[in-house]
């Protein structure tokens, strides 16, 4: 019986659904729309490797990448397919799973980075199943500096986790400053 309590007190904090960070859920689901529909642009139009120049820091191209960010384990065989899927698959449930636990007005921050990730997770994911590789379309330059390229989904990735951590660090803030009103100078009081 040991954790019954303690169950029964976090069912209780869950926000209703409506409530809940699945209210972006449809933001979600646009981002990896946006994702699948702009590489299937570039598919359809580009051949591997073209490029077209749209700014002079910026072009636009059509890279594979079957391996992870910055193309980690790109070489490995094809095993990382797989275990990226999987891996891609397991996140997303578990941000589901957090998502419905958030109350997405109180934690906006949070919610958004959370709806943000899945997104991009989904986005890459989808091409993994399908190709066996991400189609990459973004490649920004300066002077002679190339960075890896990336697309819509990368791009929601990582503005999710920059929200994150800063609603990690707000919440890290907060917390201080409870510490020391009660007294504690920022430990437990």
């Amino acid at each position: 019986m040991s954790g019954a309590p303690e169950q029964g007190a976090a069912a209780a904090a869950m926000p209703p659904v409506r409530e809940s960070g699945w209210r972006l859920l449809p933001l979600a689901a646009l981002v990896a729309v946006a994702d699948q529909v702009s590489k299937g642009w570039i598919e359809a139009n580009y051949v591997l490797g073209q490029s077209t120049p749209v700014l002079p820091v910026l072009d636009i191209v059509r890279f594979h990448n079957p391996g992870a960010a910055f193309s980690f384990l790109a070489g490995a065989g094809g095993w990382q397919r797989w275990f990226f899927i999987v891996l891609a698959l397991g996140v997303s449930v578990v941000l589901l799973w957090w998502l419905r636990g958030v109350h997405a007005a109180r934690e906006r921050r949070l919610a958004y980075a959370l709806s943000l990730i899945l997104a991009g997770a989904i986005g890459n994911v989808i091409d993994r199943i399908e190709h066996g590789f991400v189609v990459d379309f973004i490649h920004a330059h300066w002077g002679g500096a190339y960075f890896p390229a990336f697309n819509i989904a990368d791009m929601a990735l990582t503005v999710g986790a920059g929200l994150m951590i800063l609603d990690a660090f707000f919440e890290w803030r907060r917390e201080r400053a409870r510490g020391a009103a009660a007294g504690g100078g920022g430990g437990a009081a």
